[in-house]
């Protein structure tokens, strides 16, 4: 069980701003993504795409905006975890205890929700018979590369996802079937040159303009795969496991079973406090509704600050929270980590 002041949902701008927010206030916090990397929208959705609406900066991009936003909070050492979701958020004392589908489990006194547009589930394969296939052989992440040891392999897709694991995984599988719906990759250069060694050397099998229309089985495991080429042709490829990288798709997902006040795909949340129906959960950026919502990035930011500033007096409602100044306040300083001369 990891004990903090706050959980946040979500490692996007607003996410990993909340964490410094909390950070000024004394607030310990532990943030939880679906995603494998920190930056949310802006790191899977447009890592390049120029950004020029940010206080103080003319124009950065998402990766940009992301590495700065990590380099912000380093003081505060917020505990990141990411590639799960979180499954359970529910009262428990005079907080909340979440659990992850990872199985971590948290003990919270205030959960923050950032989750953008919901969390990103990843888009599902559609071929007959995969209802009948376990779970296990037809996995969309890879939580423990070992077990494709050894194994006939297909993976599916033709972005950095896909290239990249045909790449590790290459040397352990028993052999490797890629299969892409076009002859067109939007993996970065080196990568597919690597898959193309590989395919060359026998190690891959590389099928083109091409989909997986049914999955074969014994007893619920896989054992093959039927796959239509555009041309007309079918081909029948021997697998044992299968990793399906389609990209991801927002939706709500658990949050809907939360009991919060969703408003279709939102959540209606107050203006002084940014809190939602249930006292303690709060909810900025994209994912809350208000009258008035905008959904930029800098509003974001303010709703961030504001639902700090709840959450400092929720969990100590006796005391006076007062507004410091980083550029003169000594207790600030001090928990940005600063040394005298550099203050």
């Amino acid at each position: 069980m990891i004990n903090t002041d706050v959980v946040i949902v979500g490692a996007g701008p607003c996410g990993l701003f909340q964490v410094f927010e909390l950070g000024l206030l004394g607030l310990k916090s532990e943030i939880i993504d679906s995603i494998r990397q920190p930056g949310g929208q802006c790191s899977e959705l447009y890592p390049d795409k120029p950004i020029y609406d940010i206080p103080g900066i003319p124009v950065c991009t998402g990766d940009e905006l992301t590495e700065n936003l990590l380099k912000q909070i380093e003081p505060f050492a917020a505990g990141m975890h990411l590639g799960e979701e979180v499954t359970v958020v529910r009262p428990e004392g005079d907080g909340f205890f979440v659990e992850t589908d990872g199985g971590k489990q948290f003990s919270a006194k205030a959960v923050v929700i950032a989750a953008g547009v919901g969390s990103f589930q990843p888009r599902a394969l559609r071929a007959t018979g995969i209802e009948d296939v376990n779970e296990e052989c037809v996995q969309y992440r890879v939580r423990n590369p070992q077990q494709y040891t050894g194994k006939n392999l297909a993976i599916l897709g033709g972005g950095d996802s896909a290239l990249d694991w045909v790449v590790e995984l290459a040397p352990i599988a028993k052999h490797i079937t890629l299969v892409h719906r076009r002859d067109e990759y939007r993996a970065v250069e080196a990568t597919v040159a690597a898959m193309r060694e590989l395919a060359a050397a026998g190690k891959v099998t590389a099928i083109e303009n091409a989909k997986v229309s049914e999955l074969q089985h014994v007893g619920g495991v896989l054992t093959k795969a039927i796959v239509d080429i555009k041309d007309g042709e079918t081909l029948e490829v021997d697998v044992d496991q299968m990793l399906v990288f389609f990209g991801l798709a927002p939706k709500l997902g658990p949050i809907a079973e939360w009991g919060l006040d969703i408003n279709r795909k939102t959540i209606n949340v107050d203006t002084e406090r940014f809190e939602t129906s249930t006292p303690g959960i709060y909810a900025i950026g994209d994912i809350n509704q208000y009258a008035g919502k905008k959904k930029l990035i800098l509003c974001g930011f303010h709703e961030a600050a504001l639902a700090a500033f709840a959450i400092k007096q929720r969990i100590e409602p006796d005391k006076k929270i007062h507004v410091q100044y980083t550029t003169t306040s000594p207790v600030m300083h001090a928990r940005l980590g600063l040394k005298a001369d550099e203050e």
